[in-house]
This record gives C-alpha cells, sequence and structure tokens, in this order.
C-alpha cells in the first residue's frame, strides 16, 4: 500500500535580480513551517535549512528510526543515540550530486548489551530504511557503541 506525504513549496520574487532571492518555505498540514534557501555556495541563505542538509538529515532520521525499531523487536536496549552525520556534495564526470553520507552516531547502550549484536542491528538497518533504499549515493557507517 503506497502512503503519500503532500507539502507546498512556495516561493516568490524575480529572477530578472542576479541576486534574487533563494528563500522559500514548505509547509504541510498540521506540521510547522520550514525556512528552506540553497547553500551559501549557491547564494543562499545559511540560516535556513538546504536541499543537501534534508537529504543528509532524512537518511540520517529514517536510518535511526528503523534501527531503533529492529532493536525493539530483537529486545536490545539503546538508551541514547546522538548521530553526526554528513551529506557530501561533489561533481564526478561533470554532474554534481550527493555521492556520500556519513553516518556516524553514538549509540548509548546500558552495561552488559552485546555489543556485536548492537552493531549488527545498526547495519541491517540500512538494508530497511526507507531512504536508503531510495537514493544511489554511498552511506558510510560507523558507529560507535558506547556502555553507560
Amino acid at each position: 500500500m503506497a502512503h503519500r506525504y503532500p507539502l507546498t513549496l512556495s516561493w516568490t520574487g524575480s529572477t530578472h535580480d542576479a541576486t534574487y532571492s533563494r528563500n522559500a518555505t514548505v509547509t504541510t498540514a498540521g506540521k510547522q513551517p520550514l525556512a528552506v534557501s540553497s547553500a551559501p555556495e549557491y547564494a543562499g541563505d545559511a540560516g535556513r535549512w538546504n536541499p543537501e542538509d534534508l537529504l543528509g538529515s532524512a537518511l540520517a532520521t529514517c536510518h535511526m528510526l528503523t534501527f531503533l525499531a529492529l532493536c525493539a523487536k530483537a529486545k536490545v536496549e539503546i538508551v541514547g543515540y546522538e548521530d553526526h552525520a554528513e551529506a557530501v556534495l561533489d561533481t564526478i564526470d561533470k554532474v554534481t550530486r550527493i555521492t556520500q553520507v556519513h553516518l556516524r552516531p553514538t549509540l548509548r547502550v546500558p552495561r552488559g548489551t552485546g555489543m556485536a549484536k548492537v552493531v549488527e542491528l545498526f547495519e541491517k538497518a540500512h538494508k530497511y530504511c526507507f531512504v536508503s533504499n531510495s537514493v544511489t549515493c554511498e552511506v558510510v557507517m560507523e558507529p560507535r557503541v558506547v556502555e553507560v
């Protein structure tokens, strides 16, 4: 069964001026508006989310949620998750695209938790992550498991 996630992207301005605003707003029913722009390297507003930020955060969030669901199902307790993810934009063969997304989470587990099982579930999450399955870039996973 397909699920749909509609949104509205709104921009106004004039491209007759080379310094036109790249700022726009994304809205969807029941959620706070999201201020977006292009990256500063492309004349955008550094204080707003850009497409590269959003793709990296979508992948990192989806992977985390998939991992947590697998852990819950396997009865492996995770008590904290903090990812320092990074999307890499590069030009290869004259095509600019996100070439990699690095996931570098710290996974906090109670003392005595089987570290190998945690890493196994983290890697397995990649197979089931909706966003990972939707992109062609390389996803580099570098988890760090910490007992608390």
